[in-house]
């Protein structure tokens, strides 16, 4: 990053250039790199401006998340649950990053924090009280993106306030090699479940088995019918699905699900490129068999979290989780990874690290 002395209205200070990230325009199909574009931001003050309305916080970001809800905000919908980007503006997600000014007093200079950041090497944090501040210790940065973050919290909120998990209980979880279903995988195994993943490769297949501890996994794209695949590795049913995938997938689950069976919808990857979703034709099973779905956002358990941060903690240094991500270095690589999302290219949680700085 190039820092510069630079002469302003308001006095001699220094500026660093900024490259950003920015929407090239809305989309209705599955995400393209061209979709995004890195620009140049220009050269930035790097303190707090002035005329900022209210206390703001100025942080350089060191690693952003890539997540799939955030196709949703490349869309034109404002009724969603949470607002689509702007064309031409920078892209938003969560993000870690080291505090260079502040006119909170919250937060100093040098403090590391968590939260909702650009895509962009510098950020102007106009709502810093949505920050988490961390405290440096053995666990990786990174971590606070993933098993710490967002797709820990998801996992862990899903699974004991949604499943209500039973030891013995029979466990499915789809895409479970991803950033949350890993984890949903390992509290599964900690609670005492039988859990099964499924997986787009052979590969990630066995990562589920050797890494993560799952009972079994399997290829999905290896079996022509998933009814019957799920029948083989659920002979007695499923008691618990924690749905990432949707369309076929939810399908074959609903006919294998046992009765009072609980279904925790956290994401449909399968549909977030299509103009067209695909419908799901056995959702009566969920009369006969008293089965209770219901969707969610990690946003309805935030009095949570603490907990979470404090149990999640302990099971990582006690060696009982465990978590892969799939880092990428260098903002200009965020479009290309963000895009690997939809075509199972990652492997574990995508991050990206624009600095180590």
């Amino acid at each position: 990053m190039e820092v510069e002395q630079a002469n302003s209205a308001a006095g001699a200070g220094v500026t660093a250039r900024n490259r950003k990230v920015v929407l090239r325009e809305y989309i209705s199909r599955a995400p393209m790199e061209g979709d995004m574009l890195l620009v140049d931001g220009g050269a930035v003050p790097l303190r707090v401006p002035e005329g900022a309305a209210g206390p703001a916080v100025l942080v350089k970001n060191l690693y952003l998340s890539c997540d799939p809800y955030m196709r949703g905000r490349m869309r034109d919908n404002p009724n969603s649950y949470i607002p689509p980007f702007k064309p031409g503006s920078v892209i938003e997600g969560l993000g870690v990053a080291r505090v260079v000014d502040s006119t909170h007093p919250g937060f100093s200079a040098g403090d590391i924090v968590s939260g909702m950041t650009g895509w962009e090497e510098y950020s102007l944090i106009q709502k810093p009280e949505q920050l988490n501040k961390i405290q440096q210790s053995d666990i990786p940065l990174s971590y606070h993106l993933r098993l710490l973050g967002m797709p820990g919290f998801t996992a862990y909120a899903g699974f004991y306030e949604l499943c209500s998990p039973k030891k013995g209980e029979f466990v499915f979880v789809s895409a479970a090699s991803g950033a949350v279903g890993q984890i949903i995988g390992q509290l599964a195994k900690l609670h005492g479940c039988y859990v099964v993943g499924s997986a787009g490769t052979n590969q990630k297949v066995e990562l589920l088995k050797d890494k993560f501890g799952f009972d079994a996994a399997f290829n999905y794209q290896e079996e022509p019918d998933l009814t019957a695949a799920l029948k083989r590795y659920f002979p007695e049913g499923i008691d618990i699905y924690f749905e990432n995938v949707g369309g076929s997938m939810l399908d074959a689950v609903l006919v294998n699900m046992r009765v009072h069976g609980r279904i925790a919808v956290c994401g449909m990857v399968s549909q977030h490129g299509m103009t067209d979703p695909v419908g799901i034709h056995n959702l009566y099973f969920l009369v006969p068999k008293r089965i209770r779905m219901q969707g969610f956002t990690q946003s309805d358990y935030i009095n949570l979290f603490p907990q979470f941060v404090d149990d999640m903690s302990k099971h990582y240094r006690d060696g009982k989780i465990v978590y892969v991500e799939d880092m990428s270095i260098g903002l200009e690589n965020a479009p290309a990874a963000f895009v690997g999302l939809f075509s199972g290219k990652n492997v574990g949680k995508q991050v990206v690290c624009v600095s180590q700085e």
